[in-house]
């Protein structure tokens, strides 16, 4: 067993990074005390591992350390012989490292208050710039101002972590790193066309303001057949989403709205025909249904409860994951009332504006909330690549996409995709995805 001493201050912050590491992700047997001005990990062979503390020592006051000043501008690139790239970026610490006869290891980057600092999300908490659907962008992240947002840089402290262990005789073993696409659909709207009304609408508006008889007749004609049941609506694609999954051996998980009252809701309703027998052919197939707050429920307790106990008494089953309309999220808001609504898994931490690793890992991690301090049951399960900062906000084509996926996948790093019902234009990038991540063997065969 590992013994892992730490410093006394900013206790629950530096048990919980602990636990995430050496629990959560190694899989291995540790116990800690207090008492040292640094971390100091001793093997079973009484070999140390000591990482200096170069962050939660400077703030020793509770949550002293959440400020905007506090965040680093610049981050430093190092190499050493246990990291798993040609360099290692160091959010805090330096580029020391020392070697004693393989009986002992120093080294400078303060791994424990990084990877705190990537999957607590602090960072989006004191710097309050946002876009236009109060989010937190991607550009505004040290991640992508200094050049490593496609890295899992959090994954890549654990794996230099591990191997320093393994060079000193660490005699246990980890757990084994499985890893997998989860592909997900967020459901914002069940079809293209809800009614004549809304036809005739835009047709007119085809008529008059793009001065096109043809496209118009398109529309009330591709009506026609899809009310007399001769066609699909074209945003009704869940067999098709399916049917990927399944040649795959993939579930997919189909995350549903149930209220909202804005703008951006309300495209359909979760107890219409249409809607209960999609939802029951998805339960059929094996599937798995999830919940997808409205847009304004992400920071609101009662709303974001209202829907999600609407959506389980309409279903008749327990939802336990699923994610927010639009990526809107906010640190440590989000995640807390989500846990006490009952939630289990969300997937909203991934950048709208930008694919990568907002959480730094694409692993599921116990969240915490930096405000009351504590480790939450919730866990959060980041999305890395959606079809709409593809092809909206990057404007990528598939060559580029693949460049960029060659760059995500390196470490077989979990993924989890968001691709919406509606995205009809792309379906054979879609394809091509599933189908190269398939082959570079991220999906469990």
């Amino acid at each position: 067993m590992l013994t892992i001493i730490i410093p006394n201050n900013n206790l629950k912050e530096r048990k919980y990074i602990i636990d995430i590491i050496f629990n959560e992700i190694l899989d291995i047997e540790f116990q800690y005390k207090i008492g040292v001005s640094n971390y100091e990990i001793t093997l079973e062979n009484n070999n140390k591992l000591i990482y200096e503390d170069h962050f939660f020592s400077k703030y020793v006051g509770d949550l002293e350390y959440l400020k905007l000043e506090h965040v680093p501008c610049k981050v430093q690139f190092v190499e050493n012989d246990f990291i798993i790239e040609k360099d290692i970026p160091i959010i805090f610490g330096n580029k020391i490292l020392n070697i004693k006869n393989s009986k002992s290891i120093i080294c400078g980057i303060d791994i424990f208050a990084s990877i705190f600092f990537m999957i607590s999300r602090w960072e989006e908490y004191v710097n309050l710039n946002r876009d236009n659907h109060d989010r937190f962008p991607a550009t505004e992240s040290l991640a992508y101002k200094n050049g490593f947002l496609e890295r899992a840089v959090v994954d890549e402290y654990v794996e230099m972590l591990w191997n320093m262990l393994m060079h000193l005789g660490c005699v246990q073993h980890r757990n084994k790193k499985n890893s997998q696409i989860c592909l997900t659909h967020d459901i914002d709207k069940l079809y293209l066309w809800k009614n004549w009304k809304q036809v005739i609408r835009v047709a007119i508006g085809d008529l008059l303001k793009r001065k096109s008889f043809r496209l118009a007749n398109e529309r009330l004609a591709e009506y026609y057949l899809i009310n007399r049941n001769k066609i699909d609506d074209s945003f009704d694609t869940f067999d098709w989403l399916m049917d990927q999954s399944e040649v795959i051996g993939v579930k997919s998980r189909f995350y549903f709205m149930s209220g909202g009252v804005t703008k951006y809701d309300n495209w359909y309703k979760i107890d219409e025909p249409k809607c209960l027998d999609l939802m029951n052919k998805i339960n059929r197939r094996g599937h798995i249904i999830g919940f997808h707050p409205s847009y304004n429920a992400y920071n609101n307790s009662k709303q974001l409860k209202e829907e999600k106990d609407f959506l389980e008494q309409t279903l008749k089953q327990e939802i336990i994951e699923g994610r927010g309309h639009y990526l809107r999220f906010e640190v440590p808001t989000t995640w807390q009332i989500l846990e006490d609504a009952g939630m289990e898994i969300d997937s909203t931490c991934g950048y709208a504006d930008r694919i990568g690793f907002r959480c730094g890992t694409g692993e599921e991690f116990s969240v915490f909330n930096i405000l009351t301090r504590e480790k939450l049951k919730l866990k959060e399960r980041p999305v890395i690549l959606m079809d709409s900062t593809l092809f909206g906000y990057q404007k990528l084509g598939w060559d580029k996409i693949k460049d960029v996926l060659k760059k995500l996948i390196k470490n077989k790093n979990n993924f989890t995709i968001l691709w919406h019902n509606s995205q009809i234009e792309h379906r054979k990038i879609y394809e091509q995805l599933i189908e190269y991540l398939y082959d570079e063997d991220l999906i469990r065969k």
